[in-house]
């Protein structure tokens, strides 16, 4: 069982589920320490005051806030004013369909489980599982966790509750500014052909077919430099031309593609 981040209750209506928040993820990259390479011992980082050239303590460390080139000096007491109030529950504000939310705006994935081994609590968790599995319909609400208060989406998943956190409206930058290749629409010979190559390369969705490549090749290396083995780098790959006739290379890769 991963290490609780939260507990409280999810709160829809007048129901009130006690329910702990627990990583959908975890973390399976190669975390490094730096080290002095000379002699191999471990590098710390410190505060220093750029005027005085002195270390300075967590105490002393105040906060700043660049305003129009000017600097905006603000106190822990002023920022405790500011934070959002504590709470112990999720606050359902409304359901939406899951289909209608840009996965842009999905940031990190939790889990909800039932928290303690009261009957009682398991029969409201699985009943909330229940009705929400039977609907195409997410939760949206918020919560606060830590010194931050968070949108976040709950859906069934496989038999529980999963908490995805989201990302509001204002940070998302707009497509607008976005470079899209012009204006001039492509010849529909040319969509017709792309269309075709996607087709062909339709498959179903199964994320276990997906590795980290770079995470096993980085394993390997570990390995090997623990067995003393040579490392050698590969040959850089040469990034491939564009397309001089679009048309032509579609129709290529269409067969490349159909012939397998």
């Amino acid at each position: 069982m991963p290490r609780t981040l939260w507990s409280g209750s999810l709160s829809f209506g007048l129901v009130n589920v006690p329910v702990q928040l627990v990583s959908a993820v975890r973390d399976l990259d190669f975390h490094f320490r730096q080290l002095h390479e000379k002699d191999k011992a471990p590098i710390e980082q410190r505060r220093y005051c750029a005027e005085e050239d002195i270390e300075v303590t967590w105490e002393e460390v105040a906060h700043s806030y660049d305003l129009d080139g000017k600097q905006v000096v603000v106190t822990d007491e002023e920022l405790a004013s500011v934070q959002p109030r504590k709470t112990r529950t999720i606050d359902i504000e409304g359901f939406v369909d899951l289909a209608d939310v840009d996965p842009i705006f999905f940031d990190h994935p939790y889990f909800l489980v039932p928290a303690g081994e009261s009957e009682g609590t398991r029969r409201a968790y699985r009943l909330l599982v229940e009705a929400m599995g039977s609907t195409d319909r997410a939760a949206l609400g918020r919560f606060v966790m830590r010194t931050k208060e968070y949108l976040a989406l709950v859906r069934a998943r496989d038999g529980a509750l999963s908490l995805t956190t989201l990302r509001f409206a204002d940070e998302v930058r707009p497509t607008k500014p976005v470079p899209s290749g012009g204006r001039k629409k492509p010849a529909k010979a040319q969509v017709d052909r792309a269309v075709a190559v996607i087709e062909e390369l339709s498959t179903d969705w199964d994320p276990g077919r997906y590795e980290d490549c770079y995470r096993e090749r980085l394993r390997r290396v570990i390995e090997d430099k623990r067995k003393r083995r040579k490392i050698e780098a590969p040959e850089p790959t040469r990034q491939p031309a564009p397309a001089e006739d679009l048309m032509e290379a579609l129709e290529r890769t269409l067969e490349e593609v159909r012939s397998g």
